[in-house]
Order: C-alpha cells, then sequence, then structure tokens
C-alpha cells in the first residue's frame, strides 16, 4: 500500500446549528419553518399520533365479525364419487383429485345421483348425502383427519 492510496478521512467537527448565517445552518437550524417539528423540545411522537386530534387508530373502522383459525372442510359431491368403488377415505380422494391433500377435513355433499356401492370414511356427510349413500347399498362411517405421523409410518412399513 502506498502512501497517496491511504483513504484518511479528516476529523471533521460536528456542525453548531442555530449560530448565525455565516455558519451555514443559521436562522431554522434545518427544520424548516413553523411546526411542532420545528420548536424546540420536539422529540419521537407516538405510533399513530396525528397532531393531537384522534390517533389513526381509533380513526381507522375495527374489523367486522369473526373470522376462525380453524380451517374449513373440503367439499366433495356425491356425484363426483361415481368415479370411485369399494372402501373410500381421504387418501382415495386425494388420488382422485378431489381434495388438496389427505390430511384436511373432508364434508361429502349431495349433487346429482350416486349409483356406485362404496363405503365412505371420511370426517362429515350431510344427512342427505349419508342417505344417498346407503340408498346405493354402501354406508359411511365418521373417522378423524388421518395424522401425517400415522401416514408416514405406515408407508415406511409397506416399503419394508
Amino acid at each position: 500500500m502506498k502512501y497517496n492510496e491511504l483513504t484518511v478521512s479528516a476529523n471533521t467537527r460536528p456542525s453548531r446549528k442555530g449560530r448565525g448565517i455565516s455558519a451555514g445552518q443559521g436562522k431554522t437550524a434545518g427544520r424548516g419553518t413553523k411546526g411542532q417539528k420545528a420548536r424546540t423540545g420536539h422529540r419521537k411522537m407516538p405510533a399513530g399520533f396525528m397532531g393531537g386530534q384522534r390517533a389513526i387508530m381509533q380513526a381507522v373502522p375495527k374489523l367486522k365479525g369473526f373470522k376462525s383459525i380453524h380451517p374449513k372442510a373440503e367439499v366433495v359431491y356425491t356425484d363426483r364419487l361415481n368415479e370411485l368403488k369399494g372402501s373410500v377415505d381421504n387418501f382415495k380422494l386425494y388420488e382422485a383429485g378431489l381434495i388438496s391433500s389427505p390430511f384436511v377435513k373432508v364434508k361429502v355433499i349431495t349433487r346429482g345421483e350416486l349409483t356406485a356401492k362404496l363405503d365412505l370414511d371420511t370426517q362429515y356427510a350431510s344427512k342427505t348425502a349419508i342417505e344417498a349413500i346407503k340408498k346405493a347399498g354402501g354406508k359411511f362411517t365418521q373417522t378423524g383427519i388421518p395424522s401425517r405421523k400415522i401416514a408416514e409410518d405406515s408407508r415406511k412399513g409397506s416399503k419394508k
């Protein structure tokens, strides 16, 4: 490294504001003119402060109603079940592309006609859907949502 390549910042003194026009930061000293921020004693205002009127949090209307944190059940219609046969659970519904994941709540709702005889094992079904399943010669069993851990363990066990 050469002496002329050194980057040395000069020891500059802090600027003295408000010491006359020749000082460069005289009179208003960079505060602009008038207003709360131009006065002495001005500190950082609290979040949402709007100059002494109602705070922004009070001015904005609150959200109405209630939003549940629990995920809604995915809907499967009975006429879509005609493509399936035998025992139908969340995994079969997922393989058929009727639900987004096998680990979600599923509710079967009546639409169209159900002709396939099947044993449905899902979380929910409407009364009319249960009647349609029984009329077609099948049965409905209410089950819990499948656990990811149990599903992974069963897949590992089947691979051995």
